[in-house]
């Protein structure tokens, strides 16, 4: 029973990003349906890839005939961001068998690692329980998104233009409401600022390339302002001694 109080816990505390994430899914598969996909290709990118952003980015290089090498690059720098989240999480789940951590790394997005990472910081949670809150977000937003993307796929193919009404807002605010309250600490401020610039003047780049650019850049400008911040860190201790 206490494994499945924590799995409510997680699915509790993931509410708020998964109402954000239910529009975003819609649009995905409206999306799908507006380029002539078809709905089991829809469906197999969800339950398979399950990374939103990811599946997006590759939706739209499919639609203008990007090369393979160009997707699968693209889409690996956008996902690159998982690999701080792993990083951050291991020292809570190194200890679970190997099966369980494939699992949750499969599940590992940006809204559990919000929605979760939260609780062990306020002690909810801890090491002996805390995978249960994890998949029970994991399982509420792969629910979620995978019969969003079937909603939409049919809605998309019921109502002409859906992929036009703007839905694509909910991922702008969801994203926003993930970053938002990390943006405490410079080597974040300065990550966010880099890609949004990079972002900017790259954006005439053909096939996407200065998405994939601009979030290479943010990794590297945040990784390396972190690895400033943690070396004068260390100069300052060595003086007090």
């Amino acid at each position: 029973m206490k494994g499945f109080t924590q799995m409510r816990l997680g699915a509790v505390a993931s509410i708020p990003m998964l109402v954000g994430g239910l529009p975003f899914g819609i649009l995905f598969g409206s999306l799908a349906s507006a380029n002539d996909l078809s709905i089991w290709f829809a469906v197999a990118m969800s339950s398979i890839v399950f990374a939103g952003s990811a599946q997006f980015v590759a939706i739209g290089l499919i639609s203008i005939g990007a090369p393979i090498w160009v997707i699968v690059s693209t889409t690996f720098i956008v996902n690159l961001r998982h690999l701080l989240y792993a990083a951050d999480l291991v020292k809570f789940v190194k200890h679970l068998p190997f099966g369980l951590r494939l699992f949750m790394g499969f599940g590992l997005i940006d809204e559990t690692y919000a929605a979760v990472r939260p609780l062990y910081q306020s002690g909810q949670i801890n090491e002996q329980t805390g995978h249960f809150a994890y998949i029970g977000s994991f399982v509420s937003f792969y629910l979620m998104w995978n019969g969003a993307t079937l909603l939409g796929f049919m809605s998309g193919e019921l109502i002409p233009g859906m992929s036009e009404w703007g839905l694509e807002f909910a991922m702008v605010a969801t994203f926003i409401g993930i970053i938002t309250p990390y943006l405490k600490k410079r080597p974040f401020v300065l990550a966010m600022l880099a890609s949004a610039v990079a972002s900017l003047v790259l954006n005439g780049l053909p096939n996407n390339l200065g998405l994939l650019l601009s979030a290479l850049i943010g990794v590297l400008v945040g990784f390396f302002a972190d690895t400033l911040v943690a070396q004068k860190l260390n100069v300052s201790k060595k003086g007090e001694v």
